[in-house]
């Protein structure tokens, strides 16, 4: 406690420059954390892949559907548990600024296939024998006030024409991971009133999901499921979920590379500043350690009072900063919902920031406290006065 007392009292001898540069370590902490949080919620949908399903598309493009008559041939194929099918819709809720996302499902064949997706047996019994039912994600319906029986209504971008639901349920996540800004509704609804619009894109599907009997032999059935339609006019792509998930994550890959090296460089251009400010601190002092040495003090303990004044200076802000973090990073996260559906600060970024603190309190402390060890006694003495 003695110690502490001595390094924060030394620390706020000039409270203004003392001041200044733990704020200015508290936004480089609270921008780090930012960062590094936007990194993690880009790879979120990576990350909370199921190694027991896989994803089966064409193999030219997401933009190119498949027939639903492959179905029943992928049903067939060894090691497949179970199958199910979505189509991305791209419906805006009012204006295209209420972005979410939105797909035709097959009801009950896709929420066995994914049980983070929690709903009461009584919702989903509602919502599969409603052809005009949906459900949204818990954040979803709290963003736009919406409650079960609501009528919602969508305006189809890649299916044009204005799409009227019922909110039959309101699923929550599993895991504080799981996505709860998603909308589903009856592919049965969407394929029904294309045959009667658009007779040539009825009876297609965006997507795949298979689920595995055992996650171990992915490689295989995906390699099966492509070989029973080379050569086909719509061929496929089946790769693992977390494959699937990475393609969209390469698109941006060149954003994501940008977003880490700015996070690294709000450290380095902290450290530097963290540094002056130690410089000009054993500077003024060289007068002091002159006489601690005279009165027998050895160099570690010089040493050791500059290094800890700069790890006090760095982890008060590293402290403050931190726990900024929490509340920013939640106002970020509402205001942010429909880019990053999962928003959460991990522990790992917590264990970098006080990993980060404690290298630019170490480093800023290296050549003040060697100045201050080297100097002599009289030269330091001369400079008293």
């Amino acid at each position: 406690m003695f110690l502490l007392k001595l390094l924060s009292r030394n620390a706020l001898r000039h409270r203004l420059r003392t001041g200044l540069t733990i704020l200015g370590i508290t936004i480089a902490i609270l921008a780090f954390g930012l960062l590094r949080t936007v990194i993690t919620a880009w790879y979120a949908g990576v990350n909370a892949s199921s190694a027991a399903r896989l994803i089966s598309r064409n193999a030219i493009s997401l933009t190119f559907s498949l027939p639903i008559s492959y179905l029943e041939r992928i049903r067939q194929v060894e090691g497949v548990k179970s199958v199910s099918y979505a189509n991305w819709f791209g419906g805006v809720y009012i204006s295209e600024k209420n972005f979410f996302p939105n797909f035709a499902i097959e009801p009950k064949s896709y929420f066995e296939l994914y049980p983070e997706f929690v709903l009461s047996p009584e919702v989903n019994r509602a919502f599969v024998t409603d052809r005009k039912g949906c459900v949204a994600g818990r954040k979803l319906a709290e963003r736009f006030g919406w409650k079960v029986g609501d009528n919602i209504t969508l305006k189809g971008t890649m299916f044009p024409g204005t799409w009227e639901f019922v909110l039959r349920g309101i699923y929550r996540g599993a895991e504080q991971s799981t996505d709860e800004n998603q909308f589903f509704f009856h592919w049965d609804y969407l394929n029904e009133t294309l045959k009667k619009t658009s007779p040539r894109r009825a009876d297609q599907i965006g997507v795949i999901i298979l689920g595995l009997k055992n996650p171990q032999t992915a490689a295989e059935t995906s390699l099966a499921v492509d070989a029973r339609f080379k050569n086909s006019l719509a061929e496929t792509l089946t790769e693992t979920e977390k494959a699937f998930q990475l393609s969209f994550v390469s698109m941006t890959e060149a954003i994501v590379v940008a977003i880490r090296i700015v996070s690294f460089m709000v450290i380095i251009i902290i450290m530097a500043v963290v540094a002056n400010t130690m410089a000009m601190t054993a500077r003024e002092r060289i007068g002091e350690y002159a006489i601690f040495k005279a009165m027998g003090f050895r160099g570690y303990y010089i040493a050791g009072m500059v290094f800890g004044e700069s790890l006090f200076i760095a982890m008060t802000g590293c402290a403050i900063g931190i726990a900024l973090t929490f509340p920013v990073a939640a106002k970020f996260g509402e205001v942010m919902g429909a880019f990053f559906p999962v928003f959460r600060v991990e522990r790992s970024t917590l264990y970098l920031d006080v990993a980060f603190c404690l290298i630019v309190g170490l480093v800023a402390g290296i050549f003040p406290s060697w100045r201050a060890v080297r100097i002599g006694i009289a030269d330091g003495l001369r400079r008293i006065g």
